[in-house]
């Protein structure tokens, strides 16, 4: 390994200079045919607003959302059992799971028990002519991931017609431009619909405005029904030539040349109270957006637009094979690789396509993390309820964020964790009886801590201790000290006072958690399927990451000496990561049951592999359990569901086992993604996108080990590539090339400085790199 070290002023000018030969790599989904249904169409956003695009040229229909635009209300319903979980714990570790139960369902059930669901906005419905006219020629409909556009092109009757749609970040609007290359060709109706709750009227000449309320009705087990969140959007038509005029809950146009469409939305939603507030006036905001003195400027918007926009997805690229498919449509090359065909440049547009949209749902102006569908959902009734869920995959979502350079990302999931802690001390004291903050297995924008859905299945009171270690790796990619004192460091140490609380001895004299369970699966014992337990083992490998992450924080801020002695010391008496005597595995329990389904989904005992560290090669015992665990799991049909594969391409990376994680990204691709490359759990999920993303970056860049490992899982299949812009713990940015399977070079950069150790297969070499300087290794 040859190392050459290259000095330069400034990190943002060396990364500019390195990019400037990225173009070469795919950055475009195009169609040839409109979107069938919403599972085709094509997603704008800007963390706040989103939007999918159909793409149609008889009618068009793009359906519109607002983050914050949620059905329920904030309550506290957590179950008041402090008094009977000593109780309920000493049945668990007596081994009564049964009465444990009897008595969890009386006690620990939390009224109301479910969350209600983020809506749809609504829908824009654009009718252009009778669906007998004749069929469009010349059609094609694209994403553009770096511009962050989504355009249709058609030619009909001799005339080109032309949309896009974007999302300005910037301007905290959509923008929706038509043409035509013929003057007076545009005849259409633009209208708002909302399936309820919702009316649009005319605000002025060119103006709609858009006014409702969400109306709950009663619901079984979920928040009291009445009339919740305010929600307002406004819609402003600018047309060249012909007419406009706006009628009921449309726009009319007339013979124009080319209309531009402004909208924004906006909802009573106070992030500060987790909850809605009647002193906002949702209208009003949106009045005030579009009335800025730019606000009709389109190519001003559009260039601060695409100038933001695409100065985020820039940072990283990515080129693999030597291939060239961009010729082809995305659903047919789609289609082959469910056939059986590789399409290397399919991965890395998928890669991209992960960090567009983590970038479209999860950033400011938005105040909310992304949800189980990032923001973009059609229904009044969301699969889970599109919540955030705590047990896998709200993490999941944020698994791409530090590795694929886009760190800001996380700030809206910081902020949430945050504010958690208020209702969370209330959990935790209520229905725990500990000091600190928790939350079970999902929560909503209203701040639901307590359990939900049901007791065996939603009793996870480790979710806060998974949650804050994202905040901690936040810090760890990036040395904002800051930050880890004001932000994560006190949401961390309370998580930690938490679980000093809630353990419990067992006859053994370890430490344990009760109640417990592994998410969402279920073992046998005595002919009963069981989810509650005692110290699942998911629960020691959080704990133990939690711990050491607190002492390594104190440490570096220089405070709470004896806290960090009483982490250590708990530390000490936490049960040990087994392996199973029947199947060498690692347990997923304290007790070795049998698996009700030895191919579930979940496979949460694997944590201390990832996303955790408990698991590397050098703890080579739990190194080879992992792996028997996984091979085990996949027999029996596990990672069927598109997160649970996404999940599989992370264990394998980790196991440094190149073909497999590649088996399992071509898998992704060809059983769990649909046609706009959306992942399916089914239905749609957004976690399996970030989880794929991050997955392959985790193939090709880890950090985890105190080292910086290039090419740790290279699929035998990946021959060539280049990628720039991956990002380390410790500051470091990793730019990689490689041929014929083997590394070619890695430019590494240095945002902190420090003591760098690289290994590139059984080389390694530790150097030290201040800050803004890049070393340069060459392959001989």
């Amino acid at each position: 390994m040859k190392v050459m070290n290259m000095k330069k002023t400034s990190l943002f000018i060396l990364l500019v200079a390195f990019h400037s030969g990225m173009y070469a790599q795919e950055s475009v989904l195009w169609y040839n045919q409109p979107a069938k249904d919403w599972h085709e169409a094509l997603p704008v956003g800007n963390g706040r607003l989103g939007a999918m695009v159909f793409g149609g040229y008889a009618g068009e229909t793009i359906q519109l959302n607002e983050e914050s635009l949620w059905a329920g209300s904030k309550i506290e319903a957590d179950a008041d059992a402090a008094s009977r979980l000593p109780e309920i714990q000493q049945l668990l570790l007596d081994g009564d799971i049964g009465r444990a139960l009897e008595l969890s369902e009386k006690y620990l059930r939390s009224d109301p028990m479910r969350v209600r669901s983020y809506q749809s906005f609504g829908e824009l419905k654009i009718d252009f002519m009778d669906a007998t006219a004749p069929k469009a020629t010349n059609y094609r409909r694209e994403l553009n991931l770096e511009t962050g556009v989504a355009s249709v092109a058609y030619e009909l009757d001799n005339t080109r017609y032309t949309r896009e749609v974007f999302v300005s970040a910037p301007d905290n609007i959509l923008v929706l431009r038509m043409a035509s290359d013929g003057p007076d060709k545009l005849t259409f109706r633009l209208s708002y619909v909302r399936e309820q709750d919702a009316t649009a009227y005319p605000a002025s000449e060119n103006e709609l405005e858009i006014r409702g309320q969400i109306v709950d009705l009663p619901m079984p087990e979920s928040s009291e029904g009445g009339l919740h969140m305010k929600f307002a959007g406004r819609i402003r038509g600018v047309n060249r030539g012909g007419r406009l005029t706006v009628t009921n809950n449309a726009f009319f146009v007339e013979n124009a040349d080319e209309v531009l469409f402004f909208l924004t939305a906006a909802t009573d939603y106070n992030f500060e109270k987790l909850d809605f507030d009647r002193s906002i006036a949702p209208s009003s905001i949106c009045k005030n957006i579009l009335d800025k003195p730019d606000a009709g400027d389109y190519a001003g918007i559009k260039d601060r637009h695409v100038r933001e926009h695409s100065a985020l997805m820039r940072r990283m690229s990515f080129t693999l094979g030597t291939d060239d498919r961009s010729g082809l449509p995305v659903d047919e090359r789609l289609q082959r690789v469910k056939d059986g065909a590789t399409d290397l440049p399919l991965i890395a547009l998928y890669f991209q396509y992960g960090r567009y949209l983590l970038v479209n749902s999860s950033r400011a102006p938005g105040l909310l993390p992304a949800n189980l569908q990032g923001i973009w959902c059609k229904d009044m009734q969301a699969a889970w309820s599109s919540d955030f869920h705590t047990n896998i995959n709200i993490q999941m979502n944020y698994w791409p964020a530090e590795v694929c350079n886009l760190s800001e990302t996380v700030l809206p999931f910081s902020r949430l964790i945050n504010a958690l802690r208020t209702p969370g001390r209330i959990t935790a004291k209520k229905t725990y009886n500990s000091a600190g903050w928790t939350m079970n297995h999902l929560t909503d924008p209203f701040g639901r801590t307590a359990i939900c859905d049901g007791v065996g299945w939603g009793t996870f009171p480790i979710a806060s201790s998974w949650l804050v270690l994202h905040q901690w790796e936040h810090y760890l990619f990036t040395g904002d000290a800051a930050y880890l004192r004001n932000e994560a460091y006190p949401c961390m140490k309370e998580a930690a006072e938490f679980i000093l609380g809630f353990l419990v001895e067992d006859k053994n004299g370890y430490l344990v958690t009760a109640p417990s369970n592994s998410p969402e699966n279920t073992y046998l014992l005595d002919g009963q399927r069981f989810n509650f337990t005692y110290a699942a083992t998911i629960d020691v490998e959080i704990i133990t990451e939690l711990f050491r992450a607190c002492i390594r924080a104190g440490k570096l801020l220089k405070q709470d000496d004896a806290f960090r002695r009483q982490l250590e010391n708990t530390l000490k008496k936490l049960p040990p990561v087994r392996i199973s005597k029947r199947y060498n595995t690692i347990q997923e329990w304290i007790e070795d049951y049998e698996e009700a389904e030895p191919g579930h989904r979940h496979v949460s005992h694997l944590f201390g592999l990832h996303p955790g560290t408990m698991i590397t090669p050098s703890t080579p015992v739990l190194f080879e359990g992992a792996k028997k665990t996984l091979e085990r799991r996949l027999s029996n049909g596990g990672g069927h569901t598109g997160w649970s594969r996404a999940w599989v391409i992370n264990f394998y990376a980790r196991l440094l086992d190149g073909k497999n994680a590649g088996e399992h990204v071509q898998a992704l691709l060809a059983k769990s993604t649909l046609n706009n490359l959306f992942d399916t759990h089914p239905p749609f999920q957004i976690d399996g996108n970030f989880g794929g993303t991050a997955g392959i970056a985790e193939m090709l860049l880890q950090s985890h080990n105190g080292e910086l490992h290039l090419l740790p899982a290279l699929p035998p299949d990946w021959q060539s590539g280049k990628i720039t812009g991956l990002c380390a713990r410790g500051g470091w940015v990793v730019d990689l090339q490689w041929e014929n399977g083997t590394l070619v070079s890695a430019h590494i950069f240095s945002k902190n400085g420090g003591k760098c150790k690289i290994r590139y297969k059984e080389q390694t070499k530790t150097v030290s790199i201040k800050a803004g300087e890049k070393y340069v290794c060459l392959m001989q």
